[in-house]
Order: structure tokens, then sequence, then C-alpha cells
């Protein structure tokens, strides 16, 4: 123990009690005791007894919880020293920093106890760290197998050939059989050879950087081949690899964090974990360009060991410019792997697309000729690029850094033959010198300032363009008119396919496109008044994406444009038509705040349209026409539509979202196949019409309609319906079964009446202000039902079923409820509101042990509560007020109730006889608590306290023996402060509102844990105790109201803070 005491804590000792217990050797009786009796006041016997307390203390192995089991306990013992002295050897080691939760993690997820085969994959880039984390993981377990392989770099030793696999086939044999003769003529037969020998042993193996399915299937092809409680590790830059040979349990290597990255890099730089002095902001800045990976961080600080800091600003500098060799070429192999039009994908994302959401870049890489859906999926398997939590493009600084130095490497000072041009300066300066060539694919510009026509005429060399992004501020005309060029002559090149620029300049598009390539177009901010001046219109046979937000726009002839699949058109204020006429491929129509548009000419066929949303426009009619693909229709805010024209079936439209609109009627026969309808402020809706069979309708939504009657036919899936603010709703017809219905919601309905069918899996129930209602049959059981929500109903009587699993009960402002029958168990409910229920007059809880809000308030009839005494065992929250005639809690058994931490009291003073000194009182109380533990005294609160009256010298005699109480409210009558407040060692908070006393106790200044008193509005309180100031712990003393006070105790200037606010002593 001394020595563990000069190393701080290390090396750390373990105790093993081995048949004794650590309390016979922390309180030395025992065995323990006696053998000390027998040294008697021995010296060293002294040492001896103080090192055996502190041993007590420690964390050990004890031989009594195996059953006095030593071979348990032996094994027991060398398995976790062993894991902790390998952890002791990854601190030392330097390339397992902040490793050992990364170890812990993989190691779990083997469930190791388990005796099955288990296959794990660990994937990330090139560089973070997986063959590290791999070989930690098996130098943590190895010990607990039969034999062990650990299969490096397996993509680099399994190629140019085939015959590479013979070699690894046979380095697993060998290692596992612990036998170097073995040698393995061809795949198949090491395979037949694998299958043979594994199931023998109780094997781990791992297979590092594994690239191609066909190694997988050569080293570990089948489950089968290896014996129960197996386990195969394997690492890879490729999920689809892990993915083809089904492994399931895939789990990504998490690159450092700061703190890791430092230590890292401060190992290699400075040769210990933290930065030396001078260094720190240096150090820094390297760990921000690293970005996490460990190969950067450990090159860069061998690199930069022994440097001083001008060496280490200039190579700062450079890599701005020239990125890091090593780490590209590790990178680099993952790109050479891919088939050559995804590698134009990664170049474009890494060069012009990272940060896009995925379903534009989408958009724009498919304008271009390529499948993008698989190219990013392929992408993102092999650890090239990540999507979002919120789907955006993402990838690693380096792997960014790496596609860009791809595109310029191969003529570095020439940027005007790169393929990708994204560098604004390298661009501008193209464009003035008029040097742009074919070479050039793609260009990202932020073009703020710059003169336009320079940069549209340096386009006219750009022969091969197929993709120009301009992003740019507004351009008003009067600076347009400034700029010295003939508009005529402007170019944008015609290999173009997509074409996106915010902020465009002129009013149509250039006289010399021809637009014959242009598969997407998207215009924000711009100056557009149509797309071609009058008598230039150019068919764009190509175009299927065309998109407009907030754009000049007045009209729009989508005649130009026959095979258009998408057009989205926002915020264009001044549009006010548009018009199609044949667009047999138009897939989706998205028209929102265009608040000036007045015609929809819609084409007579739409046969692939599958969605439409039209949101805030003057149109006052919809014709869709022949739309048998239709799946999604919303109309939101078009405050003058009235009418809706659906010219025949529409079989496959699942989603209908009709929102603030003048219908008055709807037919929906014509739409058999609806899964959600949501009707929602359409205020003159007074009908509709829905198929007697609803099939597949799921969600029902009908909010503020006119409606009075809803039938509703059978709807065997329909599992929410809300009919919200339905205020002349006077009859609602539910079918015999809704076996799916989980949430059904008819808040502020005319309902008399509502028989519920068959609701088995019903979890929700709301009938909020439903104020006509008088009857409710529910059904005998609602096994699954969470929320019971019914205030302000006329019900006099409620009859609860069973409800094993109901948590909330509302029944506010009932106040023609006379009985309510509650279930004999409610063993999860936690909320019971009965506020304002005037007429209920008793209540049987029945069991409910985990009630924690009871609220009584306004039950002026209320008598008496019925429940077992495991009712108040969890109670957080109850209030009783104005309960005039509660007489009393009676439980089957005296209660088992927990502390109280916080206690408001509110008193009534009863001036039962005038020369009584101590007169009774009457109270209410609103108390919440937070920690588990028993008091009995609450008992005693309840049953005293709602009779109809109760002694001072009582009432301070139970309030006292809250010793667990950390906040206390008195407020009202009450004519003094129990005496004995020094009892609540716990109280933090005491508050005194509107009281009639006139002094506190001294006691109140032994409260040493009082943090806060308040007093307001005690009106006769005439002085405080001498010693106020003098509580350690107070911080805050805030006095109101208190007319009578004359003066502080000198104590009260030791104060922390004092607020004060019209006491009789102020201007002193």
């Amino acid at each position: 123990m001394e020595c563990q005491k000069k190393m701080n804590n290390q090396p750390t000792a373990y105790p093993v009690f081995f048949d004794v217990k650590p309390t016979e050797v922390r309180k030395q009786n025992g065995a323990v005791g006696a053998a000390f009796i027998k040294h008697g006041n021995n010296e060293c016997a002294g040492k001896w007894r103080e090192a055996l307390k502190e041993v007590a203390d420690l964390a050990g192995w004890e031989l009594n919880t195996l059953n006095g089991h030593e071979a348990k306990l032996i094994q027991k013992i060398v398995e976790e020293i062993s894991l902790e002295l390998h952890f002791i050897n990854l601190g030392v080691d330097e390339n397992f920093i902040g490793m050992k939760a990364r170890v812990n993690d993989v190691a779990s997820s083997l469930e190791l106890g388990f005796d099955d085969v288990h296959m794990i994959g660990i994937k990330g880039m090139g560089g973070a760290g997986k063959t590290n984390l791999a070989r930690a993981v098996y130098d943590q377990i190895s010990f607990q197998f039969e034999g062990c392989s650990f299969v490096e770099n397996v993509r680099e030793k399994s190629t140019p050939s085939m015959s590479g696999l013979n070699l690894l086939q046979r380095q697993v044999l060998s290692d596992v059989l612990s036998d170097q003769g073995i040698s393995v003529s061809g795949v198949l037969e090491g395979k037949n050879m694998l299958k043979k020998k594994m199931c023998g042993k109780k094997v781990l193996i791992v297979l590092d950087d594994v690239d191609k399915i066909e190694q997988l299937v050569a080293l570990a092809g089948d489950r089968s081949w290896f014996k129960p409680g197996s386990r195969i590790i394997i690492t890879t830059r490729d999920a689809q690899v892990l993915i083809a040979h089904k492994v399931n349990l895939i789990r990504d290597v998490h690159l450092l964090d700061d703190k890791e990255a430092i230590s890292l890099f401060s190992r290699h730089a400075f040769g210990r974990e933290i930065p030396i002095e001078g260094y720190k902001e240096l150090s820094e800045q390297v760990v921000r360009y690293a970005a996490g990976l460990p190969l950067t961080i450990k090159v860069l600080g061998s690199f930069l060991c022994g440097k001083d800091d001008l060496d280490w600003k200039d190579a700062l500098e450079r890599l701005e410019t020239i990125p890091l060799n090593e780490t590209m070429n590790v990178l680099e192999l993952s790109y050479i792997d891919l088939e050559e039009d995804y590698k134009e994908i990664f170049l474009d994302v890494s060069c012009l697309l990272k940060g896009w959401p995925k379903d534009d870049a989408v958009v724009v890489l498919e304008s271009c000729g390529f499948r993008a859906r698989i190219g990013l999926r392929v992408l993102e398997l092999k650890s090239l690029i990540a999507i979002s939590e919120y789907g955006y493009l993402d990838m690693h600084d380096h792997i960014e850094e790496m596609g860009m130095n791809i595109v310029r490497r191969l003529n570095p000072d020439q940027p005007e033959r790169h393929s990708r041009l994204w560098i604004d300066d390298e661009i501008k300066d193209i464009m003035a010198s008029d040097s742009g060539t074919k070479a050039t694919k793609c260009i990202s510009l932020y073009a703020y300032g710059l003169n336009f026509g320079i940069l549209m005429n340096g386009l006219a060399n750009m022969k091969e363009l197929r993709f120009l992004h301009v992003n740019a501020s507004y351009v008003n005309e009067d600076t347009i008119s400034k700029w010295n060029f003939d508009e005529d002559s402007l170019h944008l090149p015609n290999a173009l396919r997509f074409l996106k620029w915010s902020g465009y300049p002129f009013s149509c598009l250039p006289k010399t496109f021809q637009a014959n390539n242009l598969v997407g177009l998207e215009m924000k901010l711009d100056n557009i008044v149509q797309l071609w001046k009058d008598g230039e219109e150019k068919a764009c046979l190509k175009l299927r994406f065309l998109k407009f937000v907030v754009s000049q726009l007045r009209t729009l002839d989508l005649s130009v444009a026959p095979n258009l699949e998408t057009l989205i058109l926002e915020h264009c204020y001044d549009l006010v038509e548009v018009h199609f006429q044949v667009t047999p491929n138009l897939k989706e129509l998205h028209i929102c705040s265009c608040e000036s548009l007045e015609k929809l000419h819609m084409p007579a066929e739409s046969p692939k349209l599958r969605s439409l949303n039209l949101k805030s426009s003057k149109l006052t009619t919809l014709h869709l026409g022949i739309t048998p693909n239709l799946e999604t229709l919303s109309l939101k805010d078009c405050i003058d539509m009235a009418e809706l024209q659906i010219s025949s079936e529409c079989p496959k439209l699942v989603n209908l979202k009709l929102s603030n609109l003048k219908f008055a009627t709807l037919n929906l026969r014509i739409t058999p196949n609806l899964k959600t309808l949501s009707l929602n402020d359409c205020i003159d809706m007074a009908e509709l019409q829905i198929p007697s069979e609803f099939l597949k309708l799921v969600t029902l939504n009908l909010r503020n309609l006119k409606l009075k009657t809803l039938y509703l036919g059978i709807t065997p899936n329909l599992e929410k319906l809300n009919l919200w603010d339905c205020t002349d709703m006077v009859e609602l017809r539910m079918p015999t079964e809704c076996p799916k219905l989980v949430n059904l919601n008819l808040r502020n309905s005319k309902l008399r009446t509502l028989h519920l069918g068959t609701t088995a899996n019903l979890e929700t129930l709301s009938l909020k202000k439903c104020t006509d209602m008088v009857e409710l049959r529910m059904p005998a059981e609602c096994p699954k039902l969470v929320n019971l929500d019914l205030n302000n109903l006329k019900l006099k009587t409620l009859y609860l079923g069973i409800t094993p699993n109901l948590e909330t009960l509302g029944l506010w402002d009932c106040t023609n409820m006379v009985e309510l029958r509650m279930p004999a168990e409610c063993p999860k409910l936690v909320t019971l509101h009965l506020n304002d229920n005037a007429k209920l007059r008793t209540l049987d809880l029945g069991l409910t042990p985990n009630l924690e809000s009871l609220d009584l308030k306004n039950c002026y009839d209320l008598e008496e509560i019925n429940a077992p005494a495991e009712c108040l065992k969890k109670l957080l929250y109850l209030c009783f007020s104005d309960c005039g005639r509660f007489k009393s809690f009676k439980f089957n058994s005296p209660p088992e109730v927990v502390s109280l931490s916080e206690l408001h009291l509110i008193a009534d003073i009863i001036w039962s006889d005038p020369d009584n000194t101590w007169p009774e009182f009457q109270f209410w109380c609103d108390y919440k608590e937070y920690p588990a533990s028993f008091l009995g005294n609450l008992e005693r609160l309840i049953s005293l306290g709602f009779g109809a009256r109760i002694n001072v010298n009582s009432f301070s005699d139970i309030i006292c023996g809250l010793q667990c109480l950390r906040k206390l409210t008195l407020e009202g009558g009450i004519p003094e402060v129990p005496k004995n407040l020094d009892q609540l060692d716990c109280l933090e908070e005491l508050s005194l509102r509107y009281t009639k006393i006139k002094t506190l106790p001294d006691s109140i200044c032994l409260l040493k844990h009082l943090k806060s008193l308040e007093l307001d509005s005690c009106f006769l309180l005439e002085k405080l105790p001498v010693d106020i100031g003098r509580l350690e712990c107070l911080e805050s003393l805030i006095l109101f109201e208190c007319t009578f006070l004359q003066d502080f105790p000198n104590s009260i200037y030791e104060m922390k803070r004092l607020m004060f606010r019209t006491c009789s002593f102020y201007s002193s």
C-alpha cells in the first residue's frame, strides 16, 4: 500500500478476499480481529491495521461470491489482470491513443460468452486505424481461443493472381494448427482443408484489408467451417464486401477527437503527451488539418519533430496547396479500384457537390449521364463519401483533397486544362484572359462582383462544359445597364447539361444558347421574365428538370419542354400563368407561394405524374385530367380554390392533403386506395363522400370543417383518426371493428354519444371539450390504452374496464360526474387529474403503485379516497384545493410513503374561540418530491391536515418530522413558524407568504444548508433572529412588503445578497 501511495496509485493494488469478507477486514472483527489480538499492541500490527482498512475499500475478488470455487476464482483473476495488463501496454504503444473505448465496443459486439460463430466487419477510410483496432482487439481476447491467426494486408498479398490466396490459406492453417509444414496446392484444396481443420478448434481469425468477396470466400467461406464460439474479424474499406458475405454486424472505425489527436501528434512531434511551450497553437493547426485521421497525424508529427516554428509555419502553408503524399497514396487505393464512371462521380462530388443535398446531387449527376444513385451508394460503401443525418453529401477533408489533387496534378500550372474548376480566382483569370479550353467539363463559381459579360464571353471556348454552377448576388437593372457589352453576344456552351445560377442578371437566356443538350435548369434570385425572347423560342427536347426560386418569371409556356419530368416553382410572385401542352413524362409538379398565379393549364393526360403540390396561389379551380399514377396530391392555402376536378379514378392516390380551401363538398369515391387523408381548415366543407370500404386508409385527419355527420365504412387498417374542432359534428358512426386503431382524437365537437367498437390496439383517446357528450361506451378491455383525456365532458358515470397500460387519465371539468369506477389494477398509471369534478364524492384508486401525480382541485363534494397503501409509494405531486368536504384517505394498511423534498402549504385560520391564543386552522397542500426514501410522517400529514382543523403544535410536529425536506413554503393564515425547524437538516429553501407570524424562531439559524429565505407579505413580522446573517450557506434573503419590520440585526451585513421592498426602515 505504501508503494501504491508513492507511485500515485500506480501500480494498482487488487485485494483477494480468500475465506474472509471485506467487512471483516474493514471492521477487523471475526478471524481478522482474532489474529490481531494475538499481536497485542505491536507497532507493526498497527500499520497492518491501517493498511488493511484501506485494502478493504479497494475493488478486488471475493471467493465467497463464486461459492468457494477456487479454480473459477483463479481463472477470473487471470482474465481480468490480463485485460488490465493489455491496456497498460496500449497506453505505452504510440499506435493506441484512445483505443480502449473502441476496443471495448468491438469486443462487446463479439459476444464472447455465446457459443455461436460471429463474423464482424470493421470498415472505414484508409489510414483511419482499422488495422490497429483489429490488432488491439486480437491481442486482448486471443488468449480465450484454442487457435488464432492475424492475416495482414489481404488485398495486397492476394494480388496480382489468385495464387496469392493459397499462401494466405496456408498462413491461417499454420497459425491455428501450429504446423509450419502445411502446404496448399490450390484455392479449392485450401477451402476444403479449412473446412476440415477449423471445425475442431475454437478459433479467432482476423482478415485485414479485404477488398474482394473472393478473398472472404477462400479464407472464411461460411460459418459452418468453424467450431461454435469462433470469431472472425474483417477489416475493409468497402462495406459491400461485408454485405455480400452476409456479415450482419459492421462497425465504423471512429476517427480521433481533438484531445486524442493532440496526444498522438505530441508523441510523434515532442515525445510527450502535450505540446511543448510555444507550439500549442501550431499543433492545433496541424490537428485541424488532419481532421482526426491517425495516419496524417503520425506522418506530420514525425516530419515536424525537431524543426523550429518557422519550419512549421512554412510546412502548414505548403499543405494549403500541396497535399501530404503519404496520406494521398493510402487514400487513393480506394479510388483506383473504382469503375470509370464511378471515378467521374467521385471527382464531381469532391470538387463540386460536397455539401449538397443528396437528392439535388442525384439530379445533377443524372443530367450529366451518370447512374447517380448506384454510383453514390458504391462510393458510400467504399468509405469515400458519407450521407449525413439530414441527407447531405459529405466526405473527409483528406478524401476531398485527394479528389481535387487528382484533377490538378496532370496540369498543375495550367488550370484552364483541368476537367473541373472550383477556385474562384483561377476561374476569373481564365475568363478574363479568354483562355478557356475544351478540357473543362464542370465549373462551380462564387461570382460576387464579377462582370457577367466577361464571364459569359469567357465561356465561349469551353465547348465541352457539361455543368455550370454560378452563385452570385442579385444584380439590379441599373448595374446591368452600366456593363459595356452586347447582350446578343453572350455565350453559354451548347454542351451544357445542367445549369444552376443564383442571381442570373438577364431577362432571358442568351440568344446564342441552343439548349439542345440541356437536361437540368435551376435559377434562383434571377431577373428572368421568360425563358426566351419573343419569337426566339427554342425546343429543349432533353430538359427534364426545371426549377425557379424567387424569380421575376411572369408566364411559363412548357410547350418547348415536352419531356419535362420535374417542375418546381417557388416564390415566383409575379407568375400569373403556367401552360402545359403535352408533357407525357411529367412526374413531379411543385408550385409554392406563387401568389399571383391565376391559371394553371394542366395537360389532358399526365400518365406519369406521381406528385402534385400547390400552395398559396389565386387558383379558383384545378382540372387534373387523366392521372392514373398520381400518388400524392397536396393543395394548401389556395384560399380561392372552390373546385377540384378529377376526370377518372386515381387508383394509386395514397396521400391527399387539402388545407384552407373553399371546397363545400368533396367526393372521394374514386380514390379507394388512400392511405392518408388530411382536410384542415376547409371551413366551408359540409359534405364529405367517402367509399363504403376504405381498406387501405391508415390516417384520417379532419380539422375545422363544417361536417355534421361522418359515417366511416370498413376501415380495417385505420390507425389514426383525428377530428379536431369540427364544432358542428353531432354524429360519428364508427365501424364495429377498428382492429388497428391506435389514436382517436375528437376534440371540440358536439357529439353526445360515442360507442367504441372493437379497438384492441387503441393507445390514445382524447375527447377534450366535447361539452355535449353524456355517454361514452368503452370496451370491457383496452389492453393497450396509455392516454385517456376526457376533459370538459357531461358524463355522469365512467366505468373503466381492464386497462393494464394506462398511464395518464385526465377528467378535468367533468362537472356532472358523480361516479368514477377505476379498474382494480392500474399498474402503470402515472397521472390522474380530476380537477373541477364538483359532484364526485368518493374515489377508489385501486392498485396504482406507480402513481406520481394526483390533482383533485375544486372537487367540492369529495369526502374520501380509498386506496391500497402502495398507491403513494411513488407519489410526486399531490394537489388539494377547495375540497371543503374532504375527510380522509382510507388505506387498506399503513402506507409506505417516500420522502418529500418540496412541500407547499396554504392555511386558513378558523377563529373558533376569540380567547384561544393558538387558533386552529385548515390547509391544503401541493407538494413535489424527488429522492426515494421511507417517510411515515406523510400519513399523519394527510390524515390530520385534510380534516376540518389542526392544532398548531400538532402541525409543527408533523412538518418537522419531514427530515428529507429541501423546500418548504408556508402560505396563508399560519400564526407561527414551527419552533423546531432545525430538525429539517436538508432544508435549502424556506418561503413564508401572507402569514400571520410576528417573529421567526432562533432555530432557523441552525439550518446549516439553508440557501434561500423568502418573507413575502408577512405584514406582522417585527424582527429577524440576531444570527440570521451568519448562516454559512445562506445566499439570498428576500423581504417583500414586510411593513412592520423595524431593523436588521448586525449579522445581516455578512450576507452575499439582499433584496427588500416596502420595508419601513428603507429610508435609514
